[in-house]
């Protein structure tokens, strides 16, 4: 049976993630023994051991979670099972090009580390807000916020039919909740995020970004990669580097992005790292599609 790799984002990430895996699997304590040396900083002994609140930090959850992802597919690769497509959810798009073959996992690591510090620097200068909106289509969100007069608001992550994250500045979301409610959102539930990710607020990380990004050689993937930005899968390393720029100022397309998952065929969908987030969102998006764990010993060796 054909594998489509899907690997979460940020708020997946919880401390001891991957603990059995470090303790029972050599590559994978050689993989988080590698990001100590790469980074300067013990941010292994941050996963395993925490404080949570420091890594749930912009800055330290990146690269965890790219770092326990890229671990898991180096597993997964040792037993014969390579993807016949890949995706990831924000963050998790940097996985999905390593699990395609993009970049290597130095690169990556690096990658990932950076982006988190300047979405973390954008985020304190800017002091966006992000909110979940429970109960409207992504249509009537982008419709209802055409309203607002406030200041900068947008839709940041599509993630099932009836559940849209915006993002944007922080009197502007004040104005936005209640147009939405009016429009008949049942719920505007503000998270607790460090910044207005994936809206224009972030166009000073992005830019500092794109120059990092230059330095950085992107191959062609070796199996299409579903991005955030288009939903499309795409190959093409340099279009796959643009679109990582892209990214930070765009919405995340998940419900787009499960839809294309129909020109595949019939596959199995494993969500690569911690949580089930993903298995979540999917299952309302796709009543015919569902997702494998693939996160613990246990299941990194059942899939």
């Amino acid at each position: 049976m054909p594998y489509v790799f899907m690997f979460p984002g940020q708020g997946s990430q919880k401390v001891g993630m991957g603990a059995d895996l470090v303790s029972g699997v050599a590559s994978v304590k050689a993989r988080f023994d590698q990001a100590d040396v790469i980074l300067g900083r013990p941010l292994s002994k941050l996963i395993l051991e925490g404080p949570e609140d420091e890594l749930k930090s912009t800055q330290n959850t990146q690269p965890a979670l790219f770092l326990l992802e890229a671990a898991i597919v180096d597993v997964l690769r040792g037993r014969g099972i390579e993807p016949v497509a890949t995706m990831g959810h924000s963050l998790g798009e940097y996985s999905a090009l390593y699990a395609a073959g993009v970049f290597g996992f130095e690169d990556g690591l690096r990658l990932v580390a950076k982006r988190g510090e300047l979405m973390a620097k954008a985020g304190a200068a800017s002091k966006g807000v992000m909110a979940a909106v429970i109960g409207l289509s992504s249509a009537q969100i982008r419709e209802a916020l055409k309203n607002v007069t406030a200041g900068v608001i947008v839709p940041a992550n599509e993630n099932s039919p009836d559940q849209t994250v915006i993002s944007g500045e922080a009197a502007a979301f004040e104005s936005a909740s209640e147009i939405l409610k009016a429009a008949g959102a049942k719920r505007v539930i503000q998270l607790p995020v460090s910044g207005a990710f994936h809206s224009p607020l972030m166009k000073p990380a992005a830019d500092e970004f794109k120059n990092f990004l230059e330095q950085v050689n992107f191959a062609d993937a070796k199996c299409p990669v579903i991005t955030n930005v288009t939903a499309a899968p795409e190959t093409k390393g340099s279009v796959l580097k643009g679109l990582l720029y892209d990214q930070l100022l765009n919405p995340v397309r998940w419900v787009d992005s499960v839809a294309a998952l129909s020109a595949f065929g019939s596959f199995t969908a494993v969500e690569v790292g911690p949580g089930s987030v993903l298995k979540g969102l999917v299952k309302k998006c796709s009543q015919d599609l569902n997702v494998v764990l693939c996160e613990t010993s246990d299941n990194v060796y059942s899939v």
